[in-house]
Protein backbone atom coordinates (compact mmCIF):
# COMPACT_ATOMS: atom_id res chain seq x y z
CA UNK A 1 0.00 0.00 0.00
CA UNK A 2 2.35 2.37 -1.37
CA UNK A 3 1.20 5.97 -1.70
CA UNK A 4 2.68 8.96 -4.17
CA UNK A 5 3.05 12.43 -2.90
CA UNK A 6 3.32 15.27 -5.86
CA UNK A 7 6.97 16.22 -5.00
CA UNK A 8 6.94 18.94 -7.68
CA UNK A 9 3.83 20.47 -5.40
CA UNK A 10 5.98 20.61 -2.83
CA UNK A 11 9.07 21.89 -4.00
CA UNK A 12 6.09 24.85 -4.97
CA UNK A 13 4.99 25.25 -1.92
CA UNK A 14 8.74 25.11 -0.11
CA UNK A 15 9.21 28.51 -1.47
CA UNK A 16 8.84 31.24 1.31
CA UNK A 17 6.54 33.62 -0.95
CA UNK A 18 4.48 31.21 -2.97
CA UNK A 19 3.16 29.74 0.78
CA UNK A 20 2.58 33.18 1.58
CA UNK A 21 1.01 33.24 -1.05
CA UNK A 22 -1.55 30.71 -1.21
CA UNK A 23 -1.39 31.63 2.67
CA UNK A 24 -3.21 34.87 1.93
CA UNK A 25 -5.47 33.29 -1.18
CA UNK A 26 -6.78 31.04 1.54
CA UNK A 27 -8.50 33.24 2.85
CA UNK A 28 -9.89 35.22 0.21
CA UNK A 29 -9.21 36.33 -3.51
CA UNK A 30 -6.70 38.91 -3.97
CA UNK A 31 -5.29 40.90 -6.99
CA UNK A 32 -1.64 41.92 -7.51
CA UNK A 33 -1.74 44.55 -6.01
CA UNK A 34 -3.12 43.13 -2.79
CA UNK A 35 -0.39 40.72 -2.54
CA UNK A 36 2.67 43.18 -3.70
CA UNK A 37 1.08 45.20 -0.18
CA UNK A 38 0.84 42.26 1.76
CA UNK A 39 3.76 40.59 1.03
CA UNK A 40 6.23 43.43 0.21
CA UNK A 41 7.51 41.60 -2.69
CA UNK A 42 8.06 43.57 -6.15
CA UNK A 43 5.04 43.13 -8.33
CA UNK A 44 7.47 41.36 -10.93
CA UNK A 45 8.65 39.01 -9.22
CA UNK A 46 5.05 38.48 -7.45
CA UNK A 47 3.72 38.11 -10.92
CA UNK A 48 6.21 35.09 -11.54
CA UNK A 49 5.57 33.41 -8.65
CA UNK A 50 1.64 33.54 -9.67
CA UNK A 51 2.33 32.48 -13.25
CA UNK A 52 3.90 29.50 -11.57
CA UNK A 53 1.32 28.70 -9.14
CA UNK A 54 -1.56 28.96 -12.13
CA UNK A 55 0.66 26.76 -14.13
CA UNK A 56 0.75 24.02 -11.51
CA UNK A 57 -3.59 24.18 -11.00
CA UNK A 58 -3.18 25.72 -7.49
CA UNK A 59 -4.42 29.29 -7.90
CA UNK A 60 -6.67 30.59 -10.69
CA UNK A 61 -7.07 33.99 -12.34
CA UNK A 62 -10.22 35.50 -13.20
CA UNK A 63 -10.34 39.03 -15.02
CA UNK A 64 -12.18 41.82 -13.15
CA UNK A 65 -12.22 45.13 -15.27
CA UNK A 66 -8.60 46.14 -15.12
CA UNK A 67 -7.57 43.92 -12.44
CA UNK A 68 -6.78 40.35 -12.21
CA UNK A 69 -7.87 38.24 -9.28
CA UNK A 70 -6.29 35.39 -8.04
CA UNK A 71 -8.22 32.65 -5.66
CA UNK A 72 -6.96 29.42 -4.26
CA UNK A 73 -7.74 26.12 -5.84
CA UNK A 74 -8.96 24.26 -2.83
CA UNK A 75 -9.27 21.00 -4.73
CA UNK A 76 -5.33 21.14 -5.67
CA UNK A 77 -4.42 21.41 -1.91
CA UNK A 78 -7.09 18.91 -0.80
CA UNK A 79 -5.11 16.29 -2.84
CA UNK A 80 -1.75 16.90 -0.98
CA UNK A 81 -3.27 16.77 1.73
CA UNK A 82 -5.17 12.91 1.43
CA UNK A 83 -1.90 11.88 -0.22
CA UNK A 84 0.51 13.34 3.19
CA UNK A 85 -2.54 11.91 5.27
CA UNK A 86 -2.50 8.60 3.56
CA UNK A 87 1.73 8.72 4.73
CA UNK A 88 0.70 9.55 8.16
CA UNK A 89 -2.02 6.89 8.55
CA UNK A 90 0.77 3.81 7.03
CA UNK A 91 3.26 5.15 9.11
CA UNK A 92 0.94 4.67 12.18
CA UNK A 93 -0.25 1.68 11.22
CA UNK A 94 2.70 -0.10 9.93
CA UNK A 95 5.66 2.00 10.33
CA UNK A 96 6.97 1.02 13.75
CA UNK A 97 5.86 -3.14 13.13
CA UNK A 98 7.44 -3.27 10.16
CA UNK A 99 11.13 -3.70 9.90
CA UNK A 100 13.41 -4.98 7.18
CA UNK A 101 16.25 -7.22 8.01
CA UNK A 102 19.71 -6.08 7.33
Amino acid sequence: MLTSVDAEVLRLLGDPLRLKIVTLLANESLCTSHLVEETGARQTNLSNHLKVLREAGIVEAEPCGRWTFYRLRAEALASLADELGRLAELARTVGAERRRSC
